[in-house]
């Protein structure tokens, strides 16, 4: 304990702080609550590149008046007694690494669009006492769209604050053997619930325009990296392919629509998983687990799995105190 003067103004001791965040949700699953946050999440300069003066009428006249209805019936599929599942489950994981932390460190987790809101989430671990904080951006796979706007928001409110505390931000872990290893064990854990043997597995990473690509974004190449590793830890092919396209733009393939309707329609049984997702949502429960199960039905198939996220299991837990000790190496 520190011995401070009488008198002295209360300051709390030194602690390390960790600050998971991953993107966000709505808070409810209804059209005015999908509404704000579509409203934050497609304002963002780094989701969407196209010019403000042409981008900012299409979304508040046509795509904030039509796109949220629609989405929060989709979201009402997938909503769960403690909220939206990519809520509770990071919520979830900032407990369990909280209860595997050392006394000195604290956790909490934030939302890049939603709440909780990555300021005050600061602000928290700073009256906690933590001058040293460790940003955590759940993307194994580094994104301009992702990653780099967690980066953004972070320092934008750091810029408010004159007792600012270090900073460290968690680098991506698309090849780390950690993160591997996690993945096969999820996926191998996954296979043995199942009462069928896959043809295909098929690991379906979030889309991005394939502009993004040439103008050297390194997300493309990650992605595949990811799965070349796994595939060479499984012992067997994994099929890449990219999901929720948007808009008119060219985006990166193959599309994973289009993929699923393929096997289906080749009648190959399938099991699909998300390794660029730390834990499950509305892109993985809803667009993979039930309209791509019905896709894939529609085009001739049968027999199709949905395998989870590593979420808060021990594996993805484990992979990701390993990474955050790391990371905190020289301040533990």
């Amino acid at each position: 304990m520190t011995v401070r003067p009488d008198g002295h103004p209360a300051i709390a001791d030194p602690r390390i702080g960790v600050l998971l965040v991953n993107l966000g949700t709505p808070d409810a699953p209804t059209p005015q609550a999908v509404r704000r946050y579509l409203k934050q999440f497609l304002s963002d300069r780094r989701v969407v590149e196209i010019p403000a003066l042409i981008w900012q009428p299409i979304l508040r006249g046509i795509i904030l008046n039509t796109r949220p209805k629609k989405s929060a019936h989709a979201y009402a599929q997938v909503w769960t007694d403690e909220g939206s599942p990519l809520g509770a489950i990071t919520r979830r994981q900032a407990q369990a690494l909280q209860a595997r932390a050392d006394g000195i460190v604290s956790v909490a987790h934030a939302m890049r669009y939603g709440q909780p809101a990555i300021g005050p989430a600061i602000d928290a671990l700073a009256a906690a006492g933590c001058r040293r904080i460790l940003v955590a951006p759940l993307y194994p796979q580094y994104c301009s769209a992702t990653t780099a706007t967690v980066v953004d928001a972070v320092h934008a409110h750091l810029a408010t604050l004159r007792w600012q505390p270090a900073l460290r931000v968690l680098p991506p872990y698309h090849d780390d053997a950690s993160y591997i290893d996690a993945l096969k064990t999820s996926v191998e854990g996954g296979l043995a619930t199942l009462d069928f043997v896959p043809d295909v597995l098929v690991a379906s990473f979030h889309g991005m325009p394939e502009r993004t690509l040439h103008l050297g974004d390194p997300y493309h190449c990650q992605c595949r990296k990811t799965a070349r590793l796994l595939s060479d830890a499984l012992g067997r092919p994994v099929e890449v392919a990219f999901q929720s396209r948007f808009g008119r733009a060219k985006w990166l393939e193959p599309a994973t629509d289009v993929t699923l309707a393929r096997l289906g329609g080749e009648g190959k049984s399938v099991a699909i998983f998300a390794p660029g997702f730390a834990a499950d949502c509305l892109e993985t429960l809803e667009e993979l687990a039930i309209r791509g199960q019905e896709q894939f039905v529609a085009a001739g198939g049968t027999r199709f799995a949905y395998l989870p996220c590593l979420n808060d299991s021990a594996p993805g837990m484990a992979m990701l105190e390993a990474l955050v000790r790391r990371e905190l190496g020289g301040w533990l």
